[in-house]
């Protein structure tokens, strides 16, 4: 009875005796909090933004300068000799300033004062930008037993001068970071010759080398041309073309092919009460959002030195993807105090705060834990509703355009899409037990794709929490790159286990201070031709996610301790063990991608590093020559790795090959020109797409004292249809998690098998030195 009382929260008559007005002052109270919430936001944004537009200098420095300023002019007098500091400027803005002759000038002292402060700030920023734009420091060793050279030590000390006067919010560095440069096409032709040698033959590496020289000489030059237009124009050349061409325009299904997912830290479970871990994980989410709103989430350092851009930050929450005919687009809306529950086929709208005020976490277990207790039975079609959202895209944009465009359904679409998020409470239970891998399996699939309509995968995230307490999520691609989800996960597990905790019995700790509105149904009206369309999606869905073969591998035998203690980095490490065990699945060597950032500059999002180089090829070869000695072996993996770390460097840098090739084929196919060489490059599969899974961001969490606390990373399905889509995170000294997924239809692809080749080739790399230890 929620919508008959608030609609007659307020009324009035008339009658003979006058005007008479019946208000809820409940309402009148929500209503209240609501708008004074609205304007303490836009105000703290309004400062935020002031302070991050000035960094590196602060508003403090600004107020001193204007005093110190006044303070010199008013007192030349008499500690000055009568020295005029501001060089006549004074007098000439008198006839402007229409005041007492003392207020006149002190507006003045302050006019002037204020130009010269934003000059300097200005000269600060640009200068910081400049000193930015230098990475000479990321190709120095800086290890044990590393050099440095004087220009870096000098750039060092310089940076860390100009950004020790005022404390960086999330957004302070975006103005200073330098645009992504253009790489010359001669560069980019190079490298891409090198990283495809070890897949071809002479012949077909001659007449790719001729495809090149054609490229290179001819159109190539003109596309090269636009291209650097583009670059100065725009404050990056590759990301809006990406995130439209990549994610926006694609019609295949979010599901398994685009939408990623991450784990809980499995080693821990604090709770078995889903309510309770759903009430703790909403709180600590929330809470992240306030730390973006109010700027004061911590922005990541490379080196404790140099920023990372933080602008995909900004679409964390209150995102959907809205589906097109022919693109999607993304909407952001800038506040939203509730979140959607889909529990037993049913969708509430659950309210998150009260009278302007966050419920804590007790608070919104018992939010929960009134949907849990609803027995309540779904509409028509409303259970499998979200598979609309798990299928084509084209199929989707026309059920919402004609099935959702007025009356009630229009209404309940629309508190899904302003949604903070999406919390789903599972009807499942999932855990992991060291014994029986298949139920981690289970459980990355649960997250991968569910039952294939109980996630909102248009959503920029859903938290699925467990019916045993598990949670983790499903997040939709084309908003951000996973560090972003990967930071706020880990923020998330960090709050639960470390500030809020749980009881004895399992439930949230601290006391209920209110009684929060009640979540209410979210009501749908169905016709047979959309309950039709709902159909057709999931029979989409089903197919799709019943080809995904997962396999989440545990190694423990050993991790990046040993790896550095082999004085080898441990991504090229891992890498050429999955160059090693491909090669011995699959028999030759074939085009893999290794996703890497360009979060160094401005908007910059990801890069693509080939780790299938001519040195890692000779180095497995060598490892399947029973003839080379382990000596050799050794020498060839340490080079097979720092030409990892070059590529790695350079991708970072700005120098990849991927995003350089991909913009040069928009360019071409907005000229309406054909190049054989760009259609051959850009239809290449990726038969190894691999990631390494980030953790260590934030400071609220101590991994090396709670080792147990590191989430069991996340994953993505295949990129190829007969290929090996393969997320890692090296989660500690001891520890990597390998989440392996591949398609049952294809006859040269088994995830099972490919993960005991992953585990033998670690077995394998570490014999080498074990090998050398004893001779």
């Amino acid at each position: 009875m929620a919508e008959a009382h608030s609609a007659v929260a307020f009324s009035f008559a008339i009658t003979h005796e006058g005007v008479h007005v019946n208000y809820d002052r409940e309402v009148l109270h929500v209503i209240f909090y609501s708008g004074l919430r609205s304007w303490r936001r836009n105000l703290r944004r309004f400062v935020n933004n002031v302070r991050c537009g000035v960094f590196p200098a602060s508003l403090t420095s600004m107020a001193l300068t204007v005093g110190g300023y006044n303070a010199l002019y008013l007192t030349r007098d008499t500690y000055a000799s009568g020295y005029d500091i501001s060089l006549g400027l004074v007098d000439r803005l008198r006839p402007f300033i229409k005041l007492e002759e003392q207020a006149q000038t002190v507006a003045c002292c302050s006019i002037i004062a204020c130009g010269c402060w934003i000059g300097a700030s200005m000269l600060m920023k640009y200068t910081l930008r400049f000193l930015y734009m230098y990475k000479g420091w990321m190709y120095e060793s800086r290890g044990k037993g590393g050099s440095m050279s004087f220009l870096t030590k000098l750039w060092i000390v310089t940076v860390k001068l100009l950004t020790r006067f005022s404390r960086p919010m999330l957004y302070s560095y975006q103005g200073a970071l330098p645009r992504l440069p253009l790489p010359a096409l001669s560069q980019t032709m190079s490298r891409y010759l090198r990283s495809v040698r070890p897949l071809m033959d002479d012949e077909n590496y001659s007449r790719t080398e001729g495809l090149v020289k054609n490229f290179q000489n001819g159109i190539g030059k003109k596309l090269q041309r636009y291209l650097l237009l583009k670059s100065w124009w725009s404050t990056n050349y590759v990301t809006d073309w990406w995130e439209e061409f990549v994610y926006l325009r694609g019609r295949s299904p979010l599901m398994v092919n685009s939408n990623f997912y991450g784990t809980d830290a499995i080693l821990l479970h604090p709770t078995h009460l889903q309510a309770a871990r759903a009430g703790n994980v909403t709180h600590a989410a929330f809470l992240f959002r306030r730390l973006v709103d109010n700027q004061t989430l911590e922005p990541i350092m490379a080196q404790a030195l140099v920023p990372l851009c933080s602008y995909q930050y900004e679409r964390t929450f209150n995102t959907i993807r809205i589906p097109g005919m022919q693109t999607d687009k993304i909407v952001h809306f800038s506040d939203s105090t509730h979140i959607v529950v889909y529990n037993a086929g049913r969708y509430f709208k659950m309210p998150c705060y009260y009278k302007g005020k966050l419920l804590n976490p007790k608070e919104l277990q018992m939010q929960f834990e009134r949907i849990l207790a609803d027995e309540s039975v779904p509409e028509k079609g409303e259970a499998t509703l979200g598979a609309l959202t798990a299928g084509e895209r084209t199929p989707w944009a026309e059920a919402r355009t004609k099935f959702f465009n007025k009356g009630i359904n229009f209404a309940s679409l629309k508190d899904i899409e302003k949604a903070a998020f999406v919390v789903v409470l599972e009807d499942d239970e999932y855990d992991y037990d060291p014994e029986d891998p298949t139920q981690l399996d289970r459980f990355g699939r649960a997250m991968l794709h569910g039952k294939g309509y109980d996630r909102w995968y248009d959503k920029s995230f859903n938290v699925i929490v467990m019916k045993n307490g598990r949670i983790g999520f499903n997040a939709e691609h084309s908003w951000a790159d996973a560090p972003i989800m990967g930071h706020m996960w880990e923020y998330i597990i960090g709050e639960d286990v470390f500030e809020f905790g749980y009881d004895d019995e399992g439930n949230c700790v601290g006391k209920v201070t209110c009684n929060p509105p009640v979540p209410t149904r979210l009501k749908w009206d169905f016709s047979q031709e959309c309950l039709q369309a709902i159909d057709t999606s999931f029979r989409v869905a089903d197919a799709l996610l019943n080809d995904v073969d997962l396999r989440l591998l545990m190694h423990t035998a050993y991790g990046k301790g040993f790896m550095k203690g082999c004085r080898l980095s441990p991504d090229a490490y891992t890498q050429m063990a999955l160059q090693l065990a491909y090669y011995r699945d699959a028999g030759k060597f074939n085009l893999t991608y290794e996703a890497s950032m360009t979060r160094l500059f401005r908007d910059g999002r990801t890069e693509t590093v080939r780790p299938c180089t001519i040195e890692s090829s000779a180095w497995v070869k060598a490892m399947e020559d029973k003839n080379v000695s382990n000596a050799k072996r050794v020498e060839l993996l340490k080079m097979a790795c720092d030409q990892h770390q070059l590529g790695y460097r350079d991708a970072m840098c700005g120098k990849g090959i991927d995003r350089h090739l991909f913009c040069l084929y928009v360019v071409s196919k907005y000229l309406e020109v054909d190049s054989p060489f760009l259609n051959e490059v850009l239809s290449e599969p990726w038969r190894l797409s691999t990631s390494q899974t980030p953790h260590g961001q934030t400071s609220k969490m101590d991994l090396s004292k709670n080792p147990k606390c590191i989430s069991a990373g996340g994953g993505f399905g295949p990129v190829a249809d007969d290929g090996y889509g393969v997320s890692y995170i090296i989660a500690g000294e001891e520890t990597i998690f390998f989440h392996v997924s591949s398609k049952k239809s294809s006859s040269v692809t088994d995830s099972k098998r490919f993960a005991r080749q992953i585990e033998k080739a670690l077995s394998d790399m570490k014999n080498l030195y074990a090998g050398l230890a004893k001779k």
